[in-house]
């Protein structure tokens, strides 16, 4: 796995596909790494130019002193491309990654091409009462519970059927591998993002992606990013809870290869 030194960090990232054309940038979930995107990687690189940083604090990415911010997040990303001498990206985020994937849109739109937010938001809300009652039990479980305790009660929410069993015991391992401190840092940093007012500024062509049975994001927080980005449109997948590229890749990886092609003027 390629790394690169930025100052007082040193960011772990996959790179897979051909050098030449717009990359794509895969930004993944709060207490995950570039595996979010396991199942899209082969399938994009076989077009495409494809990076995937583990983000500050994540997968092989160390925690760098000082606090987490989104905006710090992103300025990493910004400075990943700049070493890589890579042209404006095709940025894809999850939940946290789309948080970032904005937050680089904002400060640094000559850096992104395109943006495809999937199960994210502006500013965090929870999905209801019973959406309310599961981030309270997780900052519960966080202050006295082993994090193996922590993200089985996650991954439960994430893969809550029985035929997802393998994708739930996935989830668990990766997301009990985080450090307590760092998991709640990013935690925090996602408290206080808000880019509500600044939505208007979004000049990209913006896709948004939103599973229909999403128990951590509400619709109504994409409904906000579709209303609120100039052009953007919603796109609903069914049958899908907030970890779209894992449990409905086919259909989600298809509508961003085809979002991709009609903004690089590829024919179907």
């Amino acid at each position: 796995m390629p790394t690169v030194a930025l100052g007082d960090l040193t960011l772990h990232y996959e790179t897979r596909g051909p050098g030449d054309g717009t990359p794509i940038v895969l930004l993944h979930g709060l207490g995950s790494s570039s595996a979010d995107w396991a199942l899209q990687l082969p399938v994009l690189a076989a077009r495409h130019r494809v990076i995937a940083p583990d983000l500050r604090g994540h997968g092989r990415s160390p925690r760098p002193r000082g606090r987490f911010t989104v905006a710090a997040m992103a300025d990493d990303v910004a400075r990943l491309l700049t070493a890589l001498a890579a042209p404006p990206a095709h940025v894809v985020g999850l939940s946290l990654g789309g948080c970032v994937a904005q937050a680089l849109a904002l400060d640094r739109p000559d850096r992104v091409r395109s943006l495809t937010l999937v199960n994210a938001f502006a500013r965090p809300a929870a999905a209801g009462p019973r959406g309310t009652l599961r981030m309270l039990a997780r900052l519960g479980l966080l202050a006295c519970a082993p994090m193996r305790v922590v993200a089985a009660h996650v991954a439960r929410g994430l893969f809550p059927r029985p035929d997802q069993r393998e994708l739930y015991l996935a989830a668990v391992a990766s997301l009990a591998g985080n450090p307590r401190r760092t998991y709640v840092a990013s935690l925090r940093a996602l408290a206080g993002f808000d880019v509500r007012r600044r939505l208007g500024e979004l000049g990209c062509p913006t896709l948004v992606v939103a599973g229909d049975r999403d128990r951590t994001v509400p619709l109504a927080a994409k409904r906000l990013l579709e209303r609120s980005i100039p052009g953007a449109k919603l796109l609903i997948i069914p049958d899908s809870g907030h970890a779209t590229p894992y449990d409905q890749a086919t259909p989600f990886t298809s509508a961003l290869l085809a979002f991709i092609d009609e903004i690089n003027g590829v024919r179907p």
